[in-house]
């Protein structure tokens, strides 16, 4: 492991050692006591807030992916430019303006929250599937075509494959960005524990903000660690280490 790696990996360690720290602090004050006084409330929005978080990054994977295929193909490989840029676009905007568009022409609820989300959690699934397409070795798919194998063999069975390491890692950022934006579908009445944080932030009260903001922090770690989990059953250990030398280096 490099010097890199391993500053990479202690710091993302630290601040889960942070967060653990703060929520044993915030459980010996009281601070949680909301949750277990009103545990059928807080279950419901926190169902609302993980269904938000898988639609939209469903809905990103499901459009992002075959969009990344797409443009990297030589028939098509004059809309990468385009389409990574309007994918930029949508990035490049905040959040809150995203919401405040979507419910001028959506409404309020559930969906316009999803929809924003989306939009929002697009671009690293888009990009991150297009660098990955781009980065496979041309000699790896001559071989591929010398051996009689089709243009959909060869995406299958060497590009994707190859590429499975960067398109996990833009997932895994789109989920994680998710759950973080997911709280701000309150504002549209979207649900999610976005309720509790923002009833906390109006009212003052620190039991309501901490027992919204710390299960949205927890969420977020949980889905990162389930996410890495699946990219080492989904990814050879050869192209990890091939993929973390190169971003090391």
């Amino acid at each position: 492991m490099t010097n890199k790696r391993k500053a990479s990996t202690f710091i993302r360690y630290f601040f889960y050692g942070i967060v653990l720290v703060f929520f044993l602090w915030a459980f010996i004050q009281g601070y949680f006591s909301l949750i277990f006084e009103q545990t059928d409330e807080f279950l419901r929005l926190l169902r609302q807030h993980v269904l938000l978080v898988l639609v939209s990054s469903l809905l990103a994977v499901g459009i992002a992916i075959p969009a990344g295929i797409l443009v990297t193909r030589p028939a098509f490989r004059k809309l990468e430019w385009p389409v990574l840029n309007l994918a930029n676009l949508g990035q490049t905007i905040p959040s809150i303006a995203i919401l405040a568009l979507v419910m001028t022409y959506l409404g309020i609820g559930f969906y316009s929250a999803v929809f924003a989300l989306f939009v929002f959690s697009i671009l690293p699934v888009l990009r991150n599937t297009v660098a990955g397409l781009n980065s496979v070795d041309p000699a790896l798919k001559d071989a591929a075509k010398g051996m009689g194998f089709t243009p959909s063999q060869i995406l299958f069975k060497v590009e994707m494959p190859n590429a499975a390491y960067p398109i996990m890692a833009g997932i895994r950022t789109a989920m994680v960005m998710n759950v973080g934006s997911a709280a701000l579908a309150y504002l549209v009445g979207g649900g999610g524990l976005g309720d509790f944080i923002f009833t906390g932030i109006v009212m003052q009260s620190q039991e309501y903000l901490i027992s919204g903001a710390v299960p949205v922090t927890l969420l977020a770690i949980c889905i990162d660690f389930f996410l890495r989990f699946i990219e080492k059953i989904t990814v050879s250990k050869g192209l990890r280490r091939s993929a973390e030398t190169a971003e090391a280096s």
